[in-house]
């Protein structure tokens, strides 16, 4: 682990910006959820394509997997979110962020010629935002800002205590 003095300044908001951006994203995309009465996967589940899109086809068409996949995704995103946000138990943070975000790029490939019925933010080919978003958390978790500027310290330091 890098030493607070071996980050400048700059790098150091910049990484701490990125991550409450992802954070805030997840956040953002989990409460939407949340407070949607009677949201579901189910649309985005049944729209799969790619290798993939059976696995996810089986999880729209069976109740429960279906229930809990809501149930996962609508909590599970709010708690990344947060974790991210406020640098708290960020290493579990980022590899929910990474599974999610590998599940959505999985479920919903960037391929030539995919046509997907729900709306898409731009024309890509392999690399999207999700991907991108995904190698981003996984440079995040290079640097470990939530230990300078984060709930984390206050854990790290504890620990530091008591040893």
């Amino acid at each position: 682990m890098k030493r607070v003095s071996q980050y400048s300044k700059l790098q150091l908001y910049a990484l701490f910006t990125l991550r409450v951006f992802i954070g805030w994203y997840f956040l953002y995309e989990g409460l939407a959820k949340v407070f949607t009465p009677n949201w579901s996967a189910y649309g985005y589940l049944i729209d799969s394509k790619g290798f993939f899109a059976p696995f996810f086809l089986q999880l729209a068409e069976n109740p429960a997997m279906l229930s809990a996949v809501n149930f996962i995704n609508t909590w599970g995103l709010t708690l990344v979110g947060l974790s991210l946000i406020l640098g708290l138990f960020t290493k579990a943070g980022y590899m929910g962020a990474i599974l999610f975000l590998l599940m959505f790029y999985l479920s919903h490939p960037p391929l030539l010629y995919a046509a997907y019925i729900l709306p898409t933010e731009g024309s890509y080919l392999w690399i999207d935002k999700n991907l991108i978003m995904l190698v981003a958390v996984l440079v995040l978790m290079l640097f470990p800002t939530s230990r300078i500027i984060g709930f984390d310290s206050l854990l790290t330091r504890k620990k530091h205590e008591l040893s």
